[in-house]
């Protein structure tokens, strides 16, 4: 059970905001569910309303409820560490890595090699993971270590304060940049997949373009919110999915009227070429501004080597 008492400068605010600041180990979101739950007094009375106002002097009582993960095995993988400190680790994760299990995949993810390297991270929500990468997206991450640090982040990132971009190779020639603004949501039909929906969650991709070729565009895409694939999905939905993506299209050009061995090149690539590139954002206990930055790997210079030889447009 934790407690705290109401000081001045939070008489009328609502309660899951005073609490979110007097327990600010864990997230406004989670504290909310737990008051929906009744799992938080107020001078001993319990509450499920969120928005109650909360006066100077009021005592307030939680009794949380962590989900741990004791089932899940550490094991050792090798981990490409950007920055750690005591609150945070920033990975740079390779194309192939699983964030977390799921059906067809078990063990050997990136929350399992958490649990070994960082073991204080088995009393965190899903490992300290507050965000994740497709299996087959390379680039940044930003994990929690601590609980305070694993609040403030999901709240950072709910409140869009994270900033996130990607480099994205794309079929087709996009004429210049632009914004996607299109609800996401579970396919109606295809539920292993995602789609721009009318009833989905509100979804906005920033785009910009670097270079073009004769049949792609190298794109530098900016985050506002951060749906499941909401990049694919709304590459997809401009209809210049991108390459390489064996769910939303991206493998169904041919590369007509390239050159050989630029086609064959394309064909091959083995996955989406998609590359989480730059980190920024506040650290969650010290307030420092923080930015990191890591170039696509090889496979993706690669190929952007040979467009700039071969596809010239």
């Amino acid at each position: 059970m934790e407690s705290a008492t109401v000081p001045p400068g939070l008489t009328g605010a609502r309660l899951d905001v005073a609490a979110a600041r007097l327990f600010d180990r864990h997230s406004r979101s989670r504290l909310q569910l737990w008051i929906a739950e009744g799992r938080v007094r107020v001078n001993s009375r319990i509450t499920t309303v969120p928005r109650q106002r909360v006066q100077a002097g009021d005592r307030l009582r939680l009794r949380a409820s962590v989900p741990i993960v004791p089932s899940l095995p550490a094991q050792h993988l090798a981990l490409d560490v950007v920055y750690e400190d005591a609150d945070i680790v920033v990975l740079n994760k390779p194309a192939g890595l699983t964030v977390h299990p799921g059906a067809g995949r078990p063990d050997h993810t990136l929350q399992n090699a958490l649990l070994h390297r960082y073991p204080q991270t088995r009393r965190l929500p899903r490992s300290g993971l507050v965000h994740r990468l497709d299996k087959d997206t390379s680039g940044l991450l930003v994990v929690a270590l601590s609980a305070r640090a694993h609040a403030r982040l999901v709240d950072a990132m709910q409140v869009h304060r994270i900033r996130r971009e990607y480099d994205a190779i794309v079929l087709g020639v996009l004429p210049a940049g632009g914004t996607v603004r299109a609800a996401i949501g579970r396919h109606v039909r295809d539920r292993t997949r995602m789609a721009v929906i009318s009833t989905g969650r509100p979804a906005v991709t920033h785009y910009r373009v670097l270079e073009r070729f004769a049949q792609h565009t190298h794109l530098r895409v900016r985050l506002e919110t951060g749906r499941t694939h909401q990049i694919r999905v709304h590459m997809e939905y401009l209809r210049h999915p991108v390459l390489g993506d064996p769910i939303y299209g991206g493998r169904t050009q041919r590369g007509a009227g390239l050159p050989e061995k630029l086609r064959q090149t394309l064909a091959q690539f083995p996955r989406q070429a998609l590359h989480a590139r730059e980190l920024e954002l506040g650290h969650p206990v010290t307030g420092e501004p923080l930015t990191f930055t890591r170039e696509p790997p090889e496979d993706m210079q690669s190929l952007l080597r040979q467009l700039r030889r071969f596809s010239r447009p």
